[in-house]
């Protein structure tokens, strides 16, 4: 038996396509007005990390392009310290480069080849390019202001130093570089930055930095909300009737209920319907139908312990 080779089911995320329900807009709104980042907790998969790249798209719409139509993106990392968010400096590089000597026996790379902003970095020297020296640092910088967001992502994986380490910069929007003499880079009052950060919850965050911070937990989306995401990924050539979707939400829903260790979120579920839409679910007589679902479940659920829990309800 040879593998069949389908062509590709997942589709690429488009901004304009979030479904920013009504409490999770407010938050951003207040997180703006008052000039806090934006926390965010949630279970993997109801759209955290996905908000910025809605939120920089509507704000570059409503502000006539004054903000950048995508988020600046920082991946937090166990090892990060609170210098990776603004920048990082290549000193391993500049040792060895140091050691190549010019024809005229100098050195031929200067300290600012081997810095480069990262992004909270580059969303403050965004704000003000032409008050910035360009010379401290090998990061390009638009030739007009502008406003950006940016996303921290999993802050949490973060050593407790990070968010300790950041206090002051994430409340003034200021950083210095060390090995440029403590060259300081200040956002301009004029511009605006949003950061939005998303915590998985695996450790708590420090009491001072929670603070600074607009909280918003994004609770799993309700069956009238997962149906308009479902409608929406799936958009609007889907060969599923309202009443099969609905019936295979619930589907979806009650394998939630039944997993032991992780139940599947809502990226789960879209892929799930897109591989039985796939093997044209809707064309398939009962029996079938039911064989696809339980042939896809590895889908939905991802340990042995669940696999065995909601088997029985296919």
């Amino acid at each position: 038996m040879k593998i069949k080779l389908y062509p590709p089911v997942a589709q690429p995320f488009r901004a304009q396509d979030y479904i920013l329900h009504e409490e999770l807009k407010n938050a951003v709104e207040v997180a703006i007005a008052l000039r806090q980042p934006l926390l965010l907790t949630g279970e993997p998969g109801t759209g955290k990390t996905k908000l910025a790249y809605k939120v920089a798209l509507d704000l570059a719409e409503q502000s006539g392009g004054a903000f950048a139509d995508a988020p600046l993106i920082f991946n937090t990392k166990t090892t990060s310290s609170a210098r990776d968010l603004f920048y990082t400096y290549d000193a391993v590089s500049h040792f060895q480069a140091a050691n190549l000597k010019g024809t005229d026996g100098q050195s031929q790379r200067k300290t600012a080849d081997f810095i480069e902003l990262q992004a909270l970095g580059k969303a403050i020297a965004y704000t003000n390019p032409g008050k910035v020296d360009r010379t401290k640092f090998s990061t390009p910088l638009p030739d007009t202001p502008r406003s950006s967001v940016v996303l921290i992502d999993e802050i949490d994986k973060a050593p407790r130093d990070f968010t300790n380490d950041i206090l002051d910069e994430i409340e003034n929007y200021r950083f210095s570089i060390k090995e440029q003499d403590n060259y300081r880079i200040e956002k301009d009052t004029e511009r605006q930055i949003l950061v939005i950060m998303t915590s998985n919850s695996e450790k708590n965050l420090p009491d001072p930095f929670l603070r600074r911070c607009v909280f918003y937990h994004i609770p799993f989306p309700d069956e009238d909300l997962l149906r308009d995401i479902v409608k929406t990924q799936l958009g609007g050539s889907t060969s599923f009737t309202d009443q099969a979707l609905d019936k295979l939400i619930e589907r979806f829903n009650a394998v939630r209920k039944k997993a032991v260790r992780k139940a599947p979120a809502t990226a789960e579920l879209i892929a799930w319907l897109r591989i039985l839409e796939l093997h044209k679910f809707m064309e398939a007589p009962a029996d079938k139908q039911r064989r696809m679902m339980l042939d896809n479940l590895s889908i939905l659920v991802k340990t042995r312990e669940d696999l065995e829990a909601v088997s029985e309800l296919f």
